[in-house]
């Protein structure tokens, strides 16, 4: 199974342990599915746990940890396709890495923009609570 969970689901993960996203990662990180990233999505991680009001609730040593893993466990795609179909432009690469990568599932918490969706492609857009609901994890 191709996973791509949003960078919300991400520092989320990081900042609650005890968290569903958190579950997601060890999921991921005992190999109970595939995780597809891509350099923009590593790039908004490093930009987002920067500000303060996240820097200031997360060690820095988890966040580095979890770029090192991206990069070096998950699934990078390259050479995203452009797309124009979020709401929010700046969504649009999760959707390319979908696409790209074939994902099953897209995991976010963005109700605005990308679970309106619901669909893209072959790809289910859903919460993490739909998510381990359909996997049954």
């Amino acid at each position: 199974m191709l996973v791509v969970l949003d960078t919300n689901i991400l520092i989320s993960a990081l900042l609650v342990p005890t968290s569903q996203p958190a579950k997601l990662l060890d999921l991921w990180r005992d190999g109970r599915f595939a995780l597809l990233t891509a350099a923009p999505q590593t790039e908004e991680l490093i930009r987002v746990t920067r500000y303060p009001k996240i820097r200031n609730r997360l060690n820095p040593a988890l966040a580095g940890r979890l770029i090192n893993e991206l990069r070096g466990l998950a699934n990078v795609i390259d050479k995203l396709p452009l797309l124009d179909i979020s709401p929010d432009p700046y969504d649009n690469y999760l959707l390319s890495i979908c696409s790209k990568g074939l994902a099953d599932y897209l995991v976010t918490g963005d109700k605005q923009d990308l679970l309106s969706l619901g669909k893209h492609g072959r790809t289910s857009i859903v919460t993490v609570t739909e998510f381990l609901a359909h996997t049954g994890f």
